[in-house]
């Protein structure tokens, strides 16, 4: 949870709650009271097949790296190679193995002089980068100049990977400070497709990238694909352009059927405000999503049914014990995952983890 601001994070936190309880605890804080010496950002949490054996959060500005957790035990990563574009950064965990595709993002905001919304994230770079976690290996799976990968996701039986592609043409023979300074004014005009690519477990090899659906045809853009534990629909949000969907009043939950390949919106789902980042829940008749509807500005994670005939239902707010909580709580949802089990490890030992920056290992890249 962080507050609804795009200028500067200070308190946020990783939080769990027990859908079959009110109870909500801990997983990691930054700061309870703040502190400039130690201050840090914490995301993109991800769990792999829906359990929390495996998870992993990124730690940004101070003790920076990538947290990984496995059957309890947590080591820190320093994620950089000089042949990958940048940071990792939008997870997604093989369901059986221990690899973890990410995207590889060069990121940025652009602000708007005269808009109802007020700024857009954007990346002036993007690849798709493979890390093997045993071996501690990364390597690039697409790494393009005039291609903007981002968001990956594996599907359940872990022979396809789908993420989102924009075409820049513009970006061709271009330094990283001129693709600065020209995503700031085109960037109402990059979209977004949905995007395939085959994976062989045995050689560790990728196929061609496949176009899943033309949002860029119908003057739209996709993020946040997820694909149902079924293997029969990809869950994504389309939005008017760009990807960072949580800033754009158009975005909505649509699907696609991996059977029939139709495409179509979650009407009893949707709002007329933001609907946008999404998780299938383990039997893929639930999902959960952040919306805006309630006011606008904060992040509130809804609930809704998902039938056998792939069709959204009628969205709920997450229930409280008090329902005051939902109005007089001053932060925002961010980022909501369903998983089957809880997180066992502590606060205080992923702090120790964390803070321990001569202990960060580094990947080799291969």
């Amino acid at each position: 949870m962080i507050e609804p601001s795009y200028e500067l994070y200070r308190q946020l936190g990783l939080y769990q709650r027990d859908l079959e309880t009110f109870q909500v605890h801990t997983i990691y804080e930054n700061n309870r009271t703040f502190d400039a010496d130690n201050n840090h950002c914490i995301n993109c949490h991800n769990y792999q097949n829906y359990s929390t054996r495996r998870m992993l959060f990124h730690v940004r500005a101070k003790h920076g790296g990538t947290v990984f957790v496995e059957d309890g035990k947590a080591h820190k990563m320093d994620m950089k190679a000089d042949s990958v574009l940048s940071n990792s950064v939008y997870p997604s965990w093989h369901p059986t193995r221990n690899w973890v595709v990410f995207s590889s993002n060069q990121t940025g905001q652009a602000f708007y002089m005269a808009n109802h919304e007020k700024i857009d994230v954007v990346d002036y770079g993007s690849d798709l980068i493979f890390y093997d976690a045993d071996k501690r290996q990364l390597s690039n799976i697409l790494k393009t100049d005039t291609y903007l990968e981002t968001f990956p996701c594996w599907s359940p039986d872990g022979k396809k990977i789908y993420y989102c592609a924009a075409y820049v043409p513009e970006f061709a023979n271009t330094t990283t400070e001129q693709r600065i300074n020209l995503i700031t004014q085109i960037c109402k005009n990059v979209r977004y497709n949905l995007m395939s690519i085959t994976f062989d477990p045995a050689t560790r090899t990728f196929g061609a990238p496949v176009v899943e659906y033309d949002a860029v045809a119908q003057g739209k853009s996709v993020a946040v694909p997820r694909v149902s534990p079924d293997g029969k629909y990809v869950l994504f949000t389309l939005a008017d352009f760009g990807q960072f969907h949580i800033w754009h009043k158009s975005s909505d939950l649509y699907v696609k059927n991996l059977e029939t390949d139709s495409v179509y919106a979650l009407q009893a789902t949707n709002s007329p405000a933001v609907d946008s980042y999404h998780s299938w829940s383990s039997n893929g008749r639930w999902m959960v999503f952040s919306s805006r509807r309630d006011d606008g500005s904060y992040t509130r994670p809804y609930i809704a049914y998902f039938d056998r005939q792939g069709k959204g239902h009628k969205a709920f707010l997450l229930p409280q014990e008090d329902p005051e909580q939902n109005i007089l709580l001053t932060k925002s949802y961010n980022v909501p995952e369903l998983t089957r089990d809880a997180v066992r490890i502590s606060a205080d030992e992923l702090k120790e983890c964390i803070y321990a920056d001569d202990k960060a290992q580094k990947v080799t890249y291969k």
